[in-house]
Parts: structure tokens; C-alpha cells; sequence
């Protein structure tokens, strides 16, 4: 399983987040009926943007990349995305995209400019199966390198000779750097092989990304199907527009985690079926924390202590078999998250409604199989723990300090006091009648 990972110009948003979240989910499904997954996941970690966004600050785009990379592991912890067994960066497999560049032009799949080394879409018959654009409607959505010496305007690059000020690395047809699309593909070939039962991304990504993968891959490797399935995850929009960090309408998940836990976050990010695009509004965070608290709400509910009713004992342990029932039928009928977490709200209520008439025993085990199906879904409902008395003084000693900071206007000091407790699971609330803060 390969994942398209992040180009880490900036933090993660929460658009990044409902793709990874979802690609995490089919994993664990997938380990949890059985099969063995090996998952890997790359950073982009030099492209056009990285480096358009490092010169606007200053900055070393290597080490911009690398920030922004580390910090995707923050988030996605608290988001209880389970790390991808490996991690390829562009930057350390230059070797390997510069081998399968030199297999494409041995092919005749791929030619040489004084600008670079473009595949020439025109060689690929089968160019356009996966996104069904034809060659008259192939160009929109494409970055498209001007360079009057292309056979044809859909060819794309591979290699692009560098500019003045730009990274580079040297090669036979002079030092430049990996076009976008190759990189993929060869990092796929270098960790999982010339064939993959499943390829993950976003939906955005199906053209020209995927479809240029898929092109490259299969003329290159000599091997169909490149991707066995497909598993695109729909956008996530803010004002109708697709949330990313080149139009500037991003949320971070770090801001995010100062209003709302990392589960009810999770929570809302797989209430809607992953092919679905999502529109992200301001009330769909509140509105998943109250569901999160509905079903946190049910593992309190009590037994009863003197007479338990055995129809009501019956009553509620054929619930649990009928909610798991529809929960393995919503998960396997294309991973539908939405379905299943409606089956998890369902037993929520049915043991909220039945447990005071229930023995300790069928209420323990109703409560049991509750979790058992959250974590199925990564959904944690039993994390929300309060900190020792040992631990709370310190904590309120540091958001003194924090607030003191803050009022000196040392925003700073006051972000990374702020950073390392969310590190630590502590999530912290500010609003206008002062700071709060819980575990998270």
C-alpha cells in the first residue's frame, strides 16, 4: 500500500488529515480481517512550491521540508494515525529516479531538451484510462513546463534542468532535479516493487499526478497494472473551495487541537464516505464533539444494582450482534465509515437506554464491544483520562508562565510552551474568560 504523502511547504491542515486519516483506516481494517500491509508513505520534500515558499521566507528549502515533516508526526500521533512502515523522501532517492528516467528514454518512452527529460505522452496508448481525459481535454489541471523544444504539450517532465539560486543535483542530462511525477513511482519501485495492490491520495491527484504515475510506471517497469485499486479521498473544501496550502485557505491541525480533542476530530473526519468531497464548516467541528461526547457518554452508563431484567439482558446482547453485524457490512461494502459509525451510535443509545434494567455482565460486555468497534476505526473513546495530582500543578504552573509570556507579547516562548504540551496530549483552550485545558 503506497500513500501519496505530503509536499510540506507549510504545517499540516486538516484536509491533509481526512486523507491520511482515511488511508489509516483501510489499513487497520485491512490488518484487522487479516492481512499483513506494508505501508509506505512519501514526503515530497523538494518541488517547485517548497522552493517558491523558501525563498519567500529566506529560507533552505531542504530544511523548510524537514520542518514541516517533523511536525506532520505531531499531529498525525495525536490524530492516532499509525506510522507508515517507511518514510521516503525525495532527496535520498535521486539515484533511483534518475535509473528509471534512463529506463523510459531506453524504452523510447521519454527525450531529451536543453530544458530537461520529458515522457512523451504520445508513445502510451493507454494514456487517459485512469482519470478518462482524452488528449483534447487532457491539458486543465496540469503543470505544464514551457519549453518550445516538447514534441507535444501534454509531455511531462521528468528531469528539469536547474535555474540560477534553485537545488540541483548533477546527471547525465545536466544537474537539475526530479520532475513531480516520477517520484512516485520510483519510490514505489524501490520499496514495494513494480505492481501494488492499493494506491492512496487525494482525489485532486488523479490527474495529472496518477495518471502520470500510472503512464510512466507501467511503460517503464514493462508491468500492468502498475495500482491494483485506486483509493482516492474526496477534498475537503472551505467556501467552495479545496482547502491547501496554495490557496492560503488552510486550518492547521494544531490550531484545531486548541478548540476540539484529536478523536472527535477523527471522529468527523470519517463521518462522511471517503469518495465523498467534504465541506468544512464552522459548526462540523462542535457537532463532532458532541457525537464524540454521545458515545464517550455510553461507557458511564450503570448497571443495575438489585434487579437486572433478563429480557432486557437479551435485548441488549442482540443489539451488540446486530450492530456488529451492520458494522462489518458498512466496512466491507466499500469501506463506508459513515454507515459504520452510525451502527457505533446506534449501540451508544441502546446502552444508554437499557443498561439500568441490565446485570453488570451484559452491560460490561455491551461497553466492551463498543470500544472493540471504535478502535477498529481508530476512534479512541476511552483516552479522555484526567492527570494525576502530581502532574496538574505543573501544568497549571506552565500556563502562568504561558500567560505571562503572552501578556509581554513573547508569542514565541508562549507557542512552544503551548507546542510541547500538545505533544504531551495536553490540549489547551483559550477563550475570552481566561485558559482551560484537558487531556486529549
Amino acid at each position: 500500500m503506497y500513500v501519496c504523502g505530503m509536499t510540506p511547504k507549510d504545517k499540516p491542515h486538516i484536509g491533509h488529515a481526512r486523507v491520511f486519516v482515511m488511508a489509516d483506516t483501510l489499513r487497520r481494517y485491512i490488518e484487522h480481517r487479516g492481512q499483513a500491509v506494508r505501508h509506505v508513505q512519501n514526503f515530497t520534500d523538494i518541488d517547485d512550491k517548497i522552493i517558491e515558499r523558501a525563498r519567500q521566507q529566506s529560507r533552505d528549502p531542504i530544511e523548510l521540508s524537514k520542518e514541516n515533516s517533523d511536525h506532520y508526526f505531531t499531529v498525525m500521533d495525536l490524530l492516532n494515525v499509525s506510522h507508515a512502515h517507511v518514510f521516503p523522501r525525495v532527496t535520498d532517492h535521486i539515484e533511483e529516479i534518475k535509473s528509471c528516467i534512463s529506463d523510459l528514454i531506453e524504452r523510447n518512452y521519454a527525450y531529451q531538451t536543453s530544458e530537461g527529460v520529458y515522457f512523451e505522452v504520445g508513445q502510451w496508448d493507454r494514456y487517459g484510462s485512469l482519470s478518462g481525459r482524452t488528449s483534447d481535454d487532457v491539458m486543465p489541471g496540469a503543470r505544464v513546463e514551457i519549453d518550445p523544444e516538447k514534441r507535444n504539450p501534454r509531455d511531462f517532465a521528468l528531469w528539469k534542468r536547474h535555474k540560477k539560486g534553485e537545488v540541483f543535483w548533477d546527471s547525465t542530462w545536466g544537474p537539475g532535479r526530479p520532475g513531480w511525477h516520477i517520484e512516485c513511482s520510483s519510490m514505489i519501485h524501490a520499496h514495494l516493487g513494480t505492481s501494488i495492490d492499493i494506491h492512496a491520495g487525494g482525489s485532486d491527484l488523479i490527474f495529472p499526478h496518477h495518471e502520470n504515475e500510472q503512464a510512466q510506471a507501467e511503460a517503464g517497469f514493462g508491468t500492468s497494472p502498475f495500482v491494483h485499486h485506486w483509493f482516492h479521498v474526496g477534498v475537503l473544501r472551505i467556501g467552495g473551495e479545496k482547502m491547501g496550502h496554495s490557496m492560503g485557505n488552510f486550518i492547521t491541525l494544531e490550531n484545531l487541537f486548541n478548540e476540539f480533542s484529536p478523536s472527535a476530530i477523527r471522529l468527523y473526519l470519517l463521518s462522511t464516505h471517503y469518495r465523498a468531497p467534504v465541506d468544512f464548516t464552522e459548526g462540523s467541528l462542535p457537532q463532532a464533539s458532541a457525537g464524540f461526547d454521545r458515545l464517550q457518554g455510553a461507557l458511564r452508563a450503570k448497571h443495575s444494582d438489585s434487579n437486572p431484567n433478563p429480557t432486557k439482558d437479551t435485548e441488549l446482547r442482540d443489539i451488540c450482534k446486530i450492530t456488529k453485524k451492520n458494522f462489518y457490512e458498512a466496512m466491507d461494502a466499500d469501506l463506508n465509515t459513515a454507515a459504520a459509525i452510525g451502527c457505533l451510535f446506534d449501540l451508544a443509545r441502546s446502552i444508554n437506554r437499557l443498561a439500568s434494567s441490565c446485570s453488570e455482565t451484559s452491560v460490561t460486555q455491551s461497553k466492551t464491544d463498543l470500544l472493540g468497534l471504535t478502535s477498529i476505526l481508530g476512534i479512541k473513546i476511552d483516552d479522555h483520562t484526567s492527570p494525576s495530582g502530581e502532574i496538574k500543578p505543573y501544568i497549571d504552573l506552565l500556563l502562568e508562565l504561558r500567560s505571562t509570556l503572552r501578556d509581554e507579547k513573547n508569542w514565541a516562548l508562549a507557542d512552544q510552551i503551548r507546542d510541547s504540551l500538545l505533544d504531551l496530549r495536553v490540549i489547551i483552550e483559550d477563550d475570552s474568560e481566561g485558559t482551560t485545558w484537558r487531556m486529549g
